[in-house]
């Protein structure tokens, strides 16, 4: 795209700032996003309706991976120019980011806590005696040991944005913003 600006060419933003937020000019707004490490190595690159609830929901799935980000902003948005800026961009890169590759469930879909039990949850799950529900109360302590982690580690980071996760997909082993 002629008015697109090039990957290298956009400013590295903090994902979270001084002040613990996402960058605040980005509620609401229409764009495509790449998302780098702490080393600056692009991890992922999207697009989204509203830029800034994807970046929560990318920093809750992969905390670790999401230290930097550049964003391009358009005012009147199409499918075709959103997928456009970001093939571009791959292609730029000269390689498919991780997180557009072989990791893309782990960036885009809820996270699935049954793969991160621990084995006496894990016995405890598949006992023969188990209803449904007593299932659901093993996968809803899980998401929330999962939930707490995940939490701890954005705190440790400083983080002051309100993050709420949906309840009702808890009992069903899995995790995602509200």
């Amino acid at each position: 795209m002629a008015d697109a600006p090039k990957l290298a060419e956009l400013e590295f933003i903090p994902y979270i700032d001084a002040e613990g937020q996402l960058p605040d000019s980005l509620p609401g707004k229409v764009g495509v996003y790449a998302i780098f490490d702490r080393d600056h190595s692009l991890q992922y690159i999207g697009y989204s309706r509203d830029v800034f609830l994807s970046l929560k929901q990318h920093l809750v799935r992969q905390v670790d991976r999401c230290h930097w980000l550049k964003v391009y902003c358009v005012e009147k948005p199409s499918r075709s120019l959103l997928e456009t800026v970001r093939t571009d961009w791959m292609q730029e890169n000269g390689a498919t980011p991780p997180g557009n590759g072989a990791d893309l469930a782990a960036w885009t879909e809820p996270i699935a806590v049954s793969h991160q039990m621990t084995s006496e949850e894990q016995e405890k799950f598949n006992h023969p005696g188990n209803s449904e529900v007593e299932r659901g109360k093993v996968l809803k302590a899980v998401a929330r040991r999962i939930e707490a982690t995940i939490l701890q580690t954005l705190h440790d980071r400083g983080i002051q944005v309100e993050l709420r996760f949906n309840p009702k997909l808890k009992e069903e082993g899995l995790l995602d913003l509200k």
